[in-house]
C-alpha cells in the first residue's frame, strides 16, 4: 500500500515538471518586481509561501507600489480569485480522501495549471497522491523562483530591475488572448472591461477602479454566456 502511495505521489510530481519551468520565470519576475518595489526579501518570499497565487501576487504588487491601501488590495485580490472556488469545487468531487487536512492541503494548493492537469489525469491514476506530488512540485518551483528572484534583483541593474514589472501585463496577455481569438463575446467583455477601468481611472482611485470594472466586466461576460444557446456553452467549455 505504502509502495503504491509513493508511486502516486512521484507521478504527481513527474506530471508536474512543466509547470515548474513554466513557474520559475513568473516567480522570478514577480520577486524581482516585488523588492524593486519596496518590499524587502522576506515580504517577497513570504507572499509566496502564504499566498501562492502569481497572478494576485503580482497585482497587489503592482498596487503596493502604486499606494493602494490595504482593502484595495485584499478587494482585487479576491475579485481575481473568485475562479478558484469553482475549480476547487470540481478538484473536490474527483478527489476521494476524506481526511481533512489532505483536503485542506489540496484545496490551497488548486491552481489554473494544478487544476488542469489534474481534472484531465485518468481517475485511476488521479488520488489524493497524485494530487499531493503536483502540488509539492508546483509549490516548491514557485518559493523557490521567488528566492532566486530576491537575490537576482540585488545582482541586477535598477533599470533592469524596474522593467521586470511588466510581468504582470505578460502573464494576463498570455492567460487572456488565446480564449479571445475563439470568442468574439469574450473580445467584447475584455474590451468593455478595459474601457471602463480606464474611464473610472480619471474618476476615482485606480485601484477601486479595478475592483468595480473587474466585477461589471465578469457580470456582463456571465450575461453574455447566459445568452449563448446551450449547445455553444458546452462547445465552450469542450
Amino acid at each position: 500500500m505504502k509502495n503504491k502511495k509513493l508511486k502516486s505521489y512521484l507521478y504527481g510530481i513527474r506530471k508536474g515538471v512543466p509547470v515548474l519551468i513554466g513557474f520559475l520565470p513568473v516567480a522570478i519576475s514577480y520577486a524581482i518586481a516585488a523588492t524593486a518595489s519596496g518590499m524587502t526579501a522576506g515580504q517577497t518570499v513570504g507572499m509566496s509561501a502564504a499566498v501562492f497565487a502569481g497572478a494576485s501576487q503580482i497585482m497587489a504588487t503592482e498596487m503596493i507600489a502604486g499606494g493602494a491601501g490595504s482593502i484595495a488590495i485584499i478587494m482585487t485580490t479576491l475579485v481575481l480569485n473568485l475562479r478558484h472556488i469553482i475549480m476547487s469545487t470540481c478538484v473536490f468531487r474527483k478527489l476521494r480522501a476524506k481526511n481533512l487536512f489532505v483536503r485542506l492541503l489540496v484545496g490551497f494548493g488548486v491552481t489554473d495549471e494544478t487544476f488542469a492537469i489534474y481534472t484531465t489525469e485518468d481517475d485511476e491514476k488521479s488520488d489524493e497522491y497524485f494530487m499531493l506530488g503536483l502540488i509539492t512540485i508546483s509549490y516548491a518551483s514557485w518559493v523557490i523562483g521567488a528566492l532566486v528572484g530576491v537575490i537576482l534583483q540585488r545582482a541586477l541593474p535598477e533599470s533592469l530591475s524596474q522593467s521586470f514589472g511588466i510581468a504582470l501585463y505578460a502573464l494576463f496577455i498570455a492567460l487572456i488572448v488565446p480564449d479571445i481569438k475563439k470568442s468574439l463575446k469574450l473580445f467584447f467583455t475584455v474590451l468593455l472591461t478595459v474601457g471602463l477601468n480606464i474611464g473610472l481611472s480619471f474618476l476615482i482611485d485606480s485601484s477601486w477602479a479595478i475592483i468595480i470594472s473587474t466585477l461589471v466586466g465578469a457580470a456582463f461576460g456571465v450575461l453574455l454566456m447566459e445568452g449563448m444557446p446551450r449547445a455553444d456553452r458546452e462547445e465552450k467549455k469542450v
